[in-house]
């Protein structure tokens, strides 16, 4: 199995927005080099601001729409986010749900080897998503979103069993897990049960010392 998956999802927070985005990235460079590939997902205000070619952490969009140039107010366009540093993408987050048919335009829309993170609230929706062909699905229940106590604790079946559908539907989808997410004992959980990553947020993005909380969340692997 390739390395496992920290996927660090900044969201909008005031601590990994603008120029903190920034600060928070250099962070995440100061320890790519260990056991786990991270991935910085950042609103594509700071796109441009956090891609850098000599970069060893992936810079994802938060979000993508399956539309072209041209007259598409409010949306983001994939080409351009591409070309504004953008090397992959979550779509689908339980805080930006879209459908089914979003997804899969998207995914035909993107070229080869982009990765696209599909997020997933249950069982069945992992299902429905991996028979689409996504690089990766990430299972996080919305009620543990942000929450103190890690999906790995509070519902760890929900890993196990998303990771038997989703390779039973298509076996080249990596499957990751969140919510609640926050230390290197949930991460290597996460891996126990199945999981080749982990996608979290605030764990990071509110921490007191950021280095530290990085550290420990490789600490284990």
């Amino acid at each position: 199995m390739t390395q496992p998956l920290v996927v660090v999802n900044f969201k909008t927070y005031a601590t990994a927005s603008g120029e903190a985005s920034q600060a928070l990235l250099a962070a995440m460079e100061r320890h790519a080099n260990g056991p786990a590939n991270f991935v910085a997902t950042v609103s594509a205000f700071d796109l441009s601001a956090c891609s850098n070619d000599a970069t060893a952490v992936q810079v994802w969009s938060q979000h993508l729409d399956p539309v072209g140039l041209g007259g598409h107010t409010g949306w983001l366009e994939p080409q351009t986010a591409q070309t504004r540093g953008a090397q992959g993408t979550i779509i689908n987050h339980a805080e930006h749900k879209v459908s089914l048919e979003h997804v899969e335009a998207l995914l035909k829309m993107l070229p080869d080897g982009f990765p696209v993170c599909a997020c997933a609230a249950d069982v069945d929706e992992a299902r429905a998503l991996a028979a689409l062909g996504p690089t990766y699905i990430a299972v996080e229940p919305p009620e543990l979103i942000g929450g103190d106590i890690s999906v790995t604790t509070a519902d760890p079946a929900i890993v196990t069993n998303t990771v038997a559908a989703v390779k039973e539907v298509n076996p080249a989808v990596r499957v990751l897990c969140g919510a609640g997410v926050k230390n290197g004992a949930d991460v290597a959980t996460a891996l126990k049960l199945g999981a080749e990553g982990v996608l979290l947020a605030s764990g990071v993005t509110k921490a007191s010392d950021v280095d530290a909380v990085l550290m420990d969340l490789i600490s284990q692997l």
